[in-house]
């Protein structure tokens, strides 16, 4: 006996294949939309977890920061208290800059020339007083510029010619002067001493006597 098949089998066929690429479709996009879902959970986790670190970054920074205020905060007291210890040590040795002074001027005074007046105003030091001759100024200006660890830049004011009447019948042509001089410091003195000798010599002591050479 022959069978035959009526049934439109061809369409039964086309709409099980369709049935088929759906649920393929279908499953597909479910497993995309689970995929797409992880990995938005990983960056949100991420992102996250980076937010943390950049909070606690910015809270170290800040943290530093105020430490970096108090280093600065304590270098400038440092350098107030520095500059403070300088100033004293500074008043303490310019109490002997008067004794300096007048022992220098003993010393580097040559002969023939006499101080009439010295007036000392902070480190600058006029000296006013009568040479000899033009001669015996220029002589006290190489001395108080070459052979003082004390004065320095010595500098002619002015220079007068005059008279001096020593009896009636004895009259002399004299220079009457003024220089000014720059006193300096005890620090300053040994600085100057160590440049010239290459080693930091100790500060001269004072001499006690004052009497002008004649």
């Amino acid at each position: 006996m022959i069978l035959i098949n009526l049934l439109p089998h061809r369409e039964a066929t086309r709409k099980r294949k369709r049935e088929a690429f759906y649920a393929t479709l279908g499953f597909s996009a479910l497993m995309g939309g689970v995929v797409a879902g992880a990995i938005f959970l990983w960056y949100t986790a991420q992102i996250a977890d980076q937010q943390g670190k950049n909070t606690i970054l910015q809270t170290e920074i800040k943290r530093l920061e105020g430490q970096i205020k108090d280093i600065a905060t304590l270098q400038s007291e440092i350098a107030a208290l520095r500059a403070r210890q300088q100033a004293v040590e500074d008043l303490q040795a310019d109490r002997n800059m008067p004794v300096h002074l007048l022992n220098e001027l003993v010393r580097q005074l040559p002969d023939g020339v006499y101080i009439q007046s010295v007036k000392q105003d902070n480190q600058v030091v006029s000296i006013q007083g009568v040479a000899q001759s033009n001669e015996r100024v220029s002589e006290l200006l190489r001395n108080l510029g070459n052979n003082s660890p004390w004065l320095s830049r010595p500098e002619l004011v002015e220079i007068v010619a005059g008279n001096v009447t020593l009896s009636q019948r004895d009259q002399r042509r004299v220079a009457n002067f003024l220089i000014r001089v720059r006193l300096l410091r005890a620090s300053e003195a040994q600085k100057a001493a160590a440049s010239a000798s290459g080693t930091v010599p100790a500060v001269p002591a004072p001499a006690a006597s004052t009497a002008a050479k004649t």
